[in-house]
């Protein structure tokens, strides 16, 4: 059963949730440990928040090492706890990825007309304040002729939210040739700390253009589809496309002007 393994493309569009994992062999004496790889194009994810610019992606660096038990990948470190021929269990450390949106909010005024003889004023509202949260969990991989699975947990260690994370992932890997194509959905569920961090509003925050809010928990979904064509050994054509539906809670928040998250890309890749 596999290690660990990350669709580089996959992981830049995935941001919000733990990249798709794939199945892997093991490393075995004398191969590579490091694995590299870079891909250019040209790629966008929207951003959901109120007075937000959308994400754009032109290069994507894909780094993993995996050792007999430890490794890194694209930002996550772990150590492989049981590593069987049907399943392999890693605990993960990580950073949680719901901070990236309020980089991009980058408004720091609107416009708040009080009537014709009051005239325009300016209400200043400013970009909440999150922190990037250092998570722990445990991470179950799976794979077989029926596709694979990745379920994970997660718990903030890092006294930012407090709060977990649950997510389950399925997929399957179709191989034709010098094609491949890998579709998968899966959901995952944020508990009321995560979620009120993120997308609540505190009452310091809060103004007249921004009410305060509590968010609770909530599931989000999402559907993702990788393809691509092996030109050589090196080189391969990516096209990556993903849609992630934001819970009720989250898509509730005053911050929050768009309930979905869309993101795709295109372009090559180069593996060392």
């Amino acid at each position: 059963m596999s290690g660990r393994s990350a669709v580089a493309i996959a992981a830049l569009l995935a941001a919000a949730v733990p990249s798709v994992a794939s199945a892997a062999d093991p490393v075995e004496p004398g191969e590579p440990r490091w694995k590299l790889g870079v891909a250019f194009g040209y790629g966008e994810r929207s951003n959901p928040l109120v007075q937000s610019e959308d994400i754009p992606v032109l290069v994507d660096i894909d780094v993993a090492w995996f050792g007999e038990r430890w490794f890194f990948d694209n930002g996550d470190v772990g150590r492989t706890l049981r590593n069987g021929e049907r399943y392999t269990l890693n605990v993960i450390g990580r950073f949680n990825s719901d901070r990236v949106f309020f980089s991009k909010t980058d408004t720091e005024y609107l416009s708040l007309f009080a009537g014709e003889l009051a005239g325009p004023q300016q209400e200043q509202v400013e970009a909440p304040d999150r922190d990037y949260a250092f998570e722990i969990g445990l991470e179950l991989l799976s794979d077989g002729d029926w596709g694979f699975v990745q379920a994970a947990v997660h718990q903030d260690v890092s006294d930012r939210h407090r709060g977990y994370e649950l997510y389950v992932d399925y997929g399957r890997t179709i191989r034709r040739q010098r094609w491949f194509f890998e579709p998968s959905v899966g959901v995952s569920w944020k508990s009321a700390k995560l979620n009120d961090y993120y997308w609540g509003v505190r009452a310091e925050e809060a103004n007249m253009l921004l009410p305060e809010y509590r968010a609770d928990a909530g599931l989000n979904a999402h559907a993702r589809l990788a393809t691509g064509y092996q030109l050589d050994r090196h080189w391969r054509i990516v096209v990556a496309a993903q849609y992630e539906r934001l819970s009720g809670e989250a898509a509730r928040s005053p911050l929050v002007a768009e309930r979905s998250v869309v993101s795709g890309f295109a372009g090559v890749n180069y593996r060392f």
